[in-house]
């Protein structure tokens, strides 16, 4: 509310922010932060001031009051707008100041006594609680001495009015310093959750990381591993052995090494697809489902974006299999591939007119849908969702919608 306040909040390590040092006065909870609404009142008690102060100040310029009262108001206006500015962290000099000029406008002309109100709020801010209240009754009584000088001399009325205003504002003061304080706390509490949701992603991330790599290392370790050990194993067996039983050994060796190479190549495949790496994703769908299915047509609708790698993937793994299913057991006239980029997400749309089957009990042929199973996961772990409607002689279509919001390009850059 007034120059008093300290500058700006400083910042926490990630994303919480440090609440902001309060001063020590009635008003210290109240006297800082960025809430809108509380900076709002600071600007309209600064406003009022100055209206107050020209209101005062309106009859000297008009010729019905003395005319020594406008350069001492001008001189306060001047010094509580410099103190505004300034926002000096110790404001006894300057208060003392406001104070001393307000007090001789009052003894010249008692209509400056509208001007204590918004004083009483600077002095419930600016000084400790021991202070401010003695402030506050200091600056009444002097008002009511002001008023005391007037005409018919001094009334009930003149005297709770000026009380009545000095307890409205101590009132005022302490429920903005209320609002204040629960603002804070409510800013802080998101704060948190918004640094506790960060958190828990990478978190989350992490686990997914692990698990990836613990599936690698089984793989591998059941593959590649073994395969290894038994050309290790051949190759020792064949330095020992006679001229033919070598040849055989280096035989064995030879298709050992090979079914590692495929198992090493499905590995890379898996990881990153050749379809992906020289062409971007609506390119290299359009080249499966013309590969994969001729007859099928491909449509892209939107501005494409840049997609997580693991987006990417799962979106292409999900049109081999959802069109390498059409073209084993739809027996369909037509199908339809949609890629699809939306405000804050990608939807992939696969469609086909063939014999379609009932989603709860498996295909007409009795087929297991291994591939789709595996395709909701994965869609799933990507925060996605895969929707899969059909009915016998319906055709069947499949939906997956990935998000493409601020945590999925984090992931892709």
């Amino acid at each position: 509310m007034t120059p008093t306040s300290p500058s700006a909040p400083a910042t926490a390590t990630g994303h919480a922010r440090v609440a902001p040092r309060p001063p020590s006065g009635a008003l210290a909870a109240g006297g800082d932060g960025d809430v809108p609404s509380l900076r709002l009142v600071r600007l309209a008690l600064h406003a009022a001031f100055y209206a107050l102060l020209g209101v005062a100040l309106a009859p000297a310029l008009l010729g019905r009051a003395p005319a020594a009262v406008l350069p001492v108001g001008a001189v306060l206006a001047a010094a509580y707008g410099a103190g505004i500015v300034r926002r000096a962290g110790r404001p006894g000099a300057w208060l003392a100041a406001v104070t001393g000029l307000w007090l001789v406008l009052l003894a010249m002309d008692r209509g400056f006594s509208y001007v204590a109100f918004p004083l009483f709020f600077l002095f419930l801010h600016a000084l400790p609680v021991r202070w401010a209240h003695p402030a506050v009754a200091a600056a009444t009584a002097a008002v009511v001495a002001a008023q005391g000088g007037a005409p018919g001399g001094l009334t009930v009325a003149r005297v709770i009015g000026p009380v009545a205003g000095a307890c409205v504002a101590i009132l005022t003061a302490y429920g903005y310093a209320a609002l204040y304080r629960e603002s804070r706390k409510r800013q802080l509490l998101i704060d948190d959750l918004v640094r506790t949701r960060d958190e828990l992603a990478a978190a989350q991330r992490e686990a997914g990381r692990l698990a990836e790599r613990q599936r690698l290392a089984r793989e591998i370790h059941d593959t590649l591993a073994q395969g290894l050990s038994s050309i290790v194993l051949l190759a020792r067996a064949a330095e020992t052995a006679g001229t033919d039983a070598a040849r055989a050994r280096v035989r064995e060796i030879g298709r050992t090494a090979s079914d590692n190479l495929a198992e090493a190549r499905r590995f890379v495949q898996e990881l990153t697809p050749p379809a992906l790496e020289d062409a971007p994703l609506p390119e290299a769908l359009r080249r499966v489902t013309a590969r994969t299915l001729p007859t099928a047509a491909f449509r892209l609708d939107g501005e494409p974006c840049p997609l997580p790698v693991e987006t990417e993937v799962a979106l292409l793994r999900l049109t081999q299999e959802a069109l390498a299913n059409v073209a084993r057991h739809a027996r369909a006239d037509h199908a339809a591939v949609t890629l699809a980029y939306l405000d804050g997400q990608v939807t992939l749309d696969v469609y086909d007119d063939g014999v379609g089957f009932a989603p709860g009990h498996g295909p007409a042929d009795g087929r297991r849908t291994f591939g789709l199973h595996g395709m909701r996961e994965r869609i799933a772990e990507l925060g996605g969702t895969l929707v899969v409607e059909s009915a016998p002689g319906e055709g069947t279509a499949i939906a997956a919608t990935l998000p493409t919001g601020p945590g999925a390009l984090e992931a892709a850059a």
